[in-house]
């Protein structure tokens, strides 16, 4: 029998904080499009990673969360310091902060 989380929710990357990449964990009540963006702390959209529709269940391992290779849209590393990760569900979004350290 599969479980089903009662509600949606972004949770912390891992591991953190000095590797240059970290994976995004999270999990959904129901089925949504779903889109991790990262941006740095001015606002500025670093990363955008689309997931397309997924099924509700947890998002909480290496192989189900979101990886995020420390690299912006360009393909270059980012500098050490404060981000944000987004987790987008159409108009519904959540957002935590993480530090990546080089």
């Amino acid at each position: 029998m599969r479980v089903i989380p009662v509600k949606t929710e972004l949770h912390q990357n891992y591991p953190n904080p000095f590797n240059p990449g970290t994976w995004i964990s999270f999990q959904l009540s129901s089925p949504q499009e779903v889109a991790v963006h990262i941006y740095n702390v001015h606002g500025r959209l670093i990363r955008r990673i689309d997931l397309g529709k997924l099924p509700a269940g947890f998002y909480l391992r290496k192989d189900r969360a979101v990886y995020w290779n420390g690299r912006d849209e360009t393909g270059g590393p980012v500098a050490s310091g404060i981000y944000l990760h987004q987790l987008k569900l159409g108009r519904i979004s959540y957002m935590k902060r993480m530090v990546i350290i080089k």
